[in-house]
């Protein structure tokens, strides 16, 4: 069972049915070069970002096997969502939480992602319906550093280098509250969203996705 939630802030929508093909692309940076008696090398680098793609299906009337955790809602109300990822030029937050058919929690897909495009399709015979193909791509956060130069005798110079945000010290527990998920608690608390699974280890929670107002967790 594949459950696809996208996340902007404090407003999380859960996809109603799941696509039938994910594409993760890991892209990388190699470069190739050729030497003298040597021929083509490969000088391996650092990961490039990864693509993702896939195509939903937006039902226009509720179907048996469509997910409205929060209620019924018209295609409308999706890509609606979609233009706003658009026009905020925000990352938005892409979650895949995967179940095994005898209910044991699979590896989840958890990434900070831009929407580089959407295509919308409508199909005869099936009016009302509407089928979205989705083109994302990794976000990596980043940091803006101020560096100070100083001039000191002889003519030498001394670079400082600071970072504009400093970390912040973690609590050691944090009092779930409404609209928290995991990844932003990470975030929020210990400056980085991928240690959203050592909080899940650590509080022995099994679906990442399932957490509840007023819970109390340890933090790592």
């Amino acid at each position: 069972m594949y459950s696809f939630y996208l996340k902007l802030e404090k407003e999380e929508i859960q996809l109603p049915v799941p696509p039938t093909d994910f594409t993760l692309k890991v892209n990388n940076k190699n470069k190739i070069i050729e030497l003298l008696n040597l021929g083509d090398i490969n000088i391996l680098k650092d990961p490039g970002l990864t693509d993702i793609s896939f195509k939903i299906l937006l039902p226009g009337q509720k179907y048996p096997f469509a997910e409205y955790p929060d209620g019924f809602k018209m295609p409308r109300y999706y890509l609606e969502r979609f233009e706003k990822y658009k026009v905020d030029r925000k990352p938005i937050r892409l979650i895949v939480s995967r179940e095994a058919p005898w209910k044991e929690p699979l590896f989840d897909t958890n990434m900070a992602v831009s929407l580089e495009s959407y295509t919308i399709e409508e199909k005869a015979g099936e009016e009302g319906d509407i089928y979205v193909s989705l083109e994302l791509k990794q976000y990596k956060d980043y940091k803006t550093k101020v560096v100070t130069i100083q001039e000191v005798k002889d003519g030498k110079t001394t670079a400082t280098v600071k970072e504009k945000r400093p970390a912040k010290t973690p609590e050691k527990t944090y009092k779930v509250k409404k609209g928290d998920t995991l990844w932003n608690i990470a975030k929020k608390e210990l400056n980085d969203d991928n240690k959203y699974m050592e909080i899940a280890k650590l509080n022995n929670i099994s679906n990442p996705n399932k957490i509840k107002i007023g819970q109390v967790l340890k933090l790592p």
